[in-house]
């Protein structure tokens, strides 16, 4: 099998394709179409009120051409600070150590090839001064869907637990103890049915004694059509963001066409060993910020599994299942410049280094909806949903 060619830099439009972080127990928005007939006064009220604590007082204000508002807010009054377990939090700007060979001050190359920069709609606006974060403004709308559905814990892909709202084209490394992974994702603009999301993402995982998942950090490329709703990026507090570069849960320009250029964005996570935060680097230019080690209990030491691959909600309006496409709504045996991959997966074991994945299985929940076909370390994956043989 062809791995899939690397990218070149050509830029287009922007899509509803949001860089997206999702922490713990992530929620997303699976709800109905019409908030204003459902929620109550008092809930609204509530919703009011936890506007007045997301929106930070903003030290400069930038209107995206896509409709978003960005605030520049001081980093030290976050959101991630109103976290109880971080209220006396000393942030750090950046990691106390880092994997032999990789430093933030030069160009780095975990992945084979250099990336190139992420451009967000609101860059041709301004961009945000140094000691501040750029944080997409939270509205009303955004909380209400996120308030009326949740992508509960357990959040991690199962075949056998998994309810039908979610499917996945996954795989899966375990068997050993993880301190990091790095992973090349493919990005598109798949079509999504109102009221559910495609989603592209890893997830670094860790149970308790029993086998229980308990802790789960994850991030990634997501596709909504309610555009950036759910609890992700800055709207739970706990991540703690250091680059004033990009706003988490905007837009964003990179994107593959099909038979045509192909885009993606390197994610890079790892433990750092002195503070025991959770680091994550963007495209070897961007120290996006970390998950603080307080915030959990089995990552606080390492992740047991690390999970790379597509997610889909499938509400089943009318009883169908959903048209809702995953990676380029192509099957994965089209391959290169067609089907949606991951590339360069890594995972990073207890000496900080990087190796290639071994003791893995792949998480299909339905293959004839979306596929998945693995090669040595990518993957293609994805699919158009219903079809003749996914009724």
């Amino acid at each position: 099998m062809a791995p899939p060619c690397r990218s070149g830099r050509a830029w287009s439009r922007a899509i509803k394709m949001t860089l997206c972080l999702f922490f713990l127990a992530p929620m997303s928005s699976v709800g109905i179409r019409n908030t204003n007939t459902v929620f109550s006064k008092k809930q609204k009220l509530e919703v009011r009120q936890q506007l007045k604590r997301l929106n930070k007082p903003s030290l400069k204000t930038i209107k995206s051409p896509d409709g978003d508002i960005i605030d520049c807010v001081d980093v030290y009054k976050q959101p991630a600070f109103d976290h109880p377990l971080l209220k006396n939090h000393t942030i750090q700007m950046r990691p106390r150590s880092h994997p032999e060979g990789f430093s933030f001050d030069e160009s780095n190359n975990v992945s084979s090839n250099s990336k190139s920069e992420i451009t967000q709609p609101w860059h041709l606006n301004g961009r945000c001064p140094e000691g501040t974060i750029p944080i997409r403004r939270t509205n009303e709308k955004d909380l209400l869907r996120a308030n009326y559905g949740r992508k509960k814990h357990n959040t991690v892909p199962n075949v056998i637990d998994t309810p039908d709202l979610h499917e996945y084209a996954s795989l899966r490394e375990q068997g050993d103890r993880y301190y990091g992974m790095n992973a090349e994702i493919n990005v598109w603009n798949p079509q999504v049915q109102a009221a559910e999301f495609s989603l592209a993402q890893f997830w670094m995982e860790a149970v308790d004694n029993n086998g229980v998942f308990i802790d789960s950090i994850e991030a990634g490329a997501m596709s909504d059509a309610y555009q950036n709703t759910g609890c992700y990026n800055l709207m739970c507090p706990g991540f703690v963001q250091v680059d004033p570069r990009l706003a988490l849960g905007a837009s964003f320009t990179p994107y593959s066409e099909y038979a045509g250029v192909q885009k993606s964005v390197n994610f890079f996570v790892y433990k750092d060993d002195e503070e025991g935060h959770w680091w994550l680097h963007l495209n070897n230019m961007y120290l996006i910020g970390y998950w603080p080690s307080s915030l959990f209990s089995a990552l606080s030491d390492s992740a047991t599994s690390v999970t790379w691959g597509g997610e889909v909600a499938n509400v089943k309006f009318g009883g169908q299942h959903t048209t809702t496409q995953m990676g380029s709504g192509h099957f994965a045996e089209e391959g290169p410049s067609r089907a949606s991959y991951f590339q360069n997966l890594k995972v990073m074991d207890a000496h900080q280094l990087l190796r290639g994945p071994r003791d893995n299985h792949r998480i299909v929940t339905h293959p004839t909806c979306y596929n998945f076909l693995k090669g040595d370390d990518f993957f293609y994956y994805g699919g158009p949903g219903r079809n003749i043989d996914c009724p």
